[in-house]
């Protein structure tokens, strides 16, 4: 097993990860900026290294200082969690250069699927089912690029090869807007990611969002830890998640879960990772690969009883995976919101001191959270304070549940998206299932 880790994140991902390292008897190292040390995982780790100011560019996403600290520290390897360097190429490549172990993927595989353009070329050529379109970058013959819309057919969207997180996108609905968006896109896109490089696909008018969880030893072999739900999104973002996917039938989630584990016995994928797909019609359409743990992580945790984080860990010590295929089973249902320390009403941060906190509790009720009172949440970084999950034998079971643990969460001194997420959760197509993407925006009226 490996003896010492540097957790490369903050809040409540860097605090998840070392309770696994703790778990497992790995020593931990928490790299934090000067605004973070009062943080729970600071306070927690038997080791701390200030890595520079609160700006993320001076200290998260400060390579040399990162690396600096697993140095000084006797490291053996760093565990970038999600956000910040966690699909940096380049940081994974420096950290494996240095002679640490990087827990994660290899850098030419988080290179590739980094690039949307190079990653649907690899997912086509392992029979992962993608969205029509250009199956490529978009050169500059505008004739060829117009006849290529006309092919696909109206509304297409235009994305940045290099984007991410809702960003780099642009929905065209009509050939006369088709050339502007194009050129509007790549210069976005130049500015937002130093990589200009567009391509166009059909834009799908009410899908879902569901994506499935992988695992890879890195040396062929890998398995599915089923699908999850996160079609509940404001602008391209994720609220709410679930797991398993309403709707979904066995035999399509065997048939979607093992064509994504196939893809990553060919790439030898490492470590875990996630296939995110558009679902129409009864149909699956890829759209990008996310090499690293995912936000919504727990839900599957909740309904397999597999730990990623160990998984992660063991993977990078050598050990290869826990268990097969096989046995792997899906028990119960998991939903979880976000908790986002910002204004419900207009979605304005709202960072500030945390005067009271008093977490949920009760059968099939998880609180990962790095709050507590007293606590002041920067205004540095993403909102996100916390993420609730709740556990039940049945859908049902799991909506009532977090019903009672929404209602029970008190979070005073700042503003929280709580009200939103209780409005979600008691709205009756929600509960129903089976929202699309857009349904979130139309009744905010976005």
């Amino acid at each position: 097993m490996l003896e010492k880790v540097v957790i490369a994140n903050r809040g409540e991902i860097a605090l998840r990860i070392l309770r696994s390292c703790h778990e497992l008897g790995i020593s931990t190292v928490a790299v934090y900026s000067e605004a973070d040390r009062d943080l729970k995982h600071v306070l927690l780790a038997d080791e701390s290294v200030c890595i520079g100011p609160a700006s993320s560019a001076d200290s998260y996403l400060n390579i040399p200082a990162i690396i600096s600290a697993a140095e000084v520290t006797d490291a053996s390897a760093i565990h970038p969690g999600y956000g910040f360097l966690s699909e940096n190429d380049d940081f994974a490549e420096q950290v494996e250069r240095s002679g640490f172990i990087f827990i994660g993927p290899r850098p030419e595989t988080i290179r590739t699927m980094g690039d949307k353009v190079a990653a649907i070329r690899a997912m086509q050529e392992t029979g992962v089912p993608c969205v029509p379109g250009s199956d490529g970058p978009l050169g500059d013959d505008d004739d060829k690029n117009l006849e290529l819309g006309r092919s696909i057919g109206y509304p297409i969207i235009i994305k940045a090869a290099g984007g991410g997180g809702g960003r780099g996108m642009r929905v065209v609905h009509a050939e006369a807007a088709l050339l502007g968006a194009i050129s509007l896109t790549r210069t976005e896109a130049k500015n937002a990611f130093n990589n200009d490089v567009v391509y166009m696909e059909k834009f799908l008018q009410t899908p879902r969002h569901i994506e499935f969880q992988v695992l890879g030893d890195g040396e062929g072999d890998a398995i599915h830890l089923g699908e999850r739900d996160c079609s509940m999104q404001r602008r391209h973002q994720k609220v709410v998640e679930e797991a398993p996917a309403p709707g979904i039938s066995e035999e399509l989630r065997q048939e979607m879960g093992q064509r994504c584990a196939d893809a990553c016995k060919k790439l030898k994928y490492r470590g875990a990772g996630t296939f995110e797909f558009l679902f129409e019609d009864g149909e699956f359409y890829f759209i990008e690969m996310n090499t690293r743990v995912q936000v919504e992580h727990p839900v599957t945790e909740m309904v397999t009883g597999i730990d990623i984080v160990k998984e992660q860990l063991n993977i990078a010590a050598g050990n290869g995976l826990s268990c097969r295929q096989e046995d792997v089973r899906l028990r119960g249902h998991a939903i979880e919101c976000r908790i986002n320390a910002e204004d419900p009403e207009n979605f304005m941060p709202s960072p500030g001191t945390i005067t009271n906190y008093h977490a949920p509790g009760g059968p099939g009720i998880r609180m990962e959270t790095h709050i507590y009172n007293g606590y002041r949440v920067p205004p540095y970084y993403d909102s996100m304070i916390g993420k609730l999950v709740a556990y039940g034998e049945t859908r049902e079971s799991a909506l009532a549940r977090m019903r009672v643990a929404l209602n029970e969460i008190v979070i005073e001194g700042i503003k929280s998206n709580v009200p939103l997420q209780s409005d979600i959760i008691t709205d009756a197509a929600f509960m129903a299932g089976g929202t699309d993407i857009h349904y979130l925006e139309k009744k905010l009226g976005l």
